[in-house]
């Protein structure tokens, strides 16, 4: 099983079917507070929806174009952050996060990316990671500006959700900027 232990209370795990329940629920119990910036709430109403998407992650994962995994704050399934896209052509990972709003403020989101960024460098063949936020959403937004992150542009109306289109904010860290950042 892969399980990565961030710290006493955070570990993370490879996404796998066993997960889609607690995963679903955890989606369901949010879904007013994570509709207002995730386009997809609406196409998962059922747990056999969350374990197809489970299994298309993990067939993803199997060649190398994504790793998504489930986030455990004290042994509890809080959230997921992943490489939601690896564009190897391109060498660039496209990172994506949610959590369920009771667990926000603790560290965990910027925690959990920033091993991911780890795992993106030390084990896929990319030059650069790649967040996007809705230009409103500013707790989304503090996790790449607190890890360093550069703004580079903004994308207009690049997401569709609940009928508006929102505008992205483009963050990037690369490689060389990561391992300067390491080293200090």
């Amino acid at each position: 099983m892969f399980f990565r232990q961030i710290n006493d209370d955070l570990k993370v795990s490879l996404t796998i079917p066993q997960y889609a329940k607690e995963i679903f629920t955890l989606i369901d119990n949010n879904r007013p507070y994570m509709k207002q910036w995730l386009g997809w709430i609406d196409s998962s109403q059922d747990v056999s929806d969350t374990e197809e998407f489970i299994k298309l992650q993990l067939s993803e994962f199997q060649k190398g174009i994504a790793l998504h995994e489930t986030i455990f704050y004290k042994n509890e399934v809080v959230g997921v952050v992943g490489l939601n896209k690896i564009d190897k052509n391109k060498g660039v990972g496209y990172i994506g996060y949610w959590l369920a709003k009771k667990f926000n403020g603790k560290g965990i989101m910027t925690d959990s990316v920033k091993d991911l960024i780890k795992l993106a460098f030390d084990y896929y063949p990319i030059q650069k990671v790649d967040i996007r936020c809705a230009t409103d959403n500013k707790k989304s937004q503090a996790i790449p500006e607190r890890l360093g992150f550069k703004k580079c542009h903004i994308v207009e109306k690049a997401e569709l959700v609940n009928d508006v289109y929102f505008d992205h904010i483009v963050y990037e860290l690369t490689k060389e900027d990561y391992l300067k950042w390491q080293a200090l």
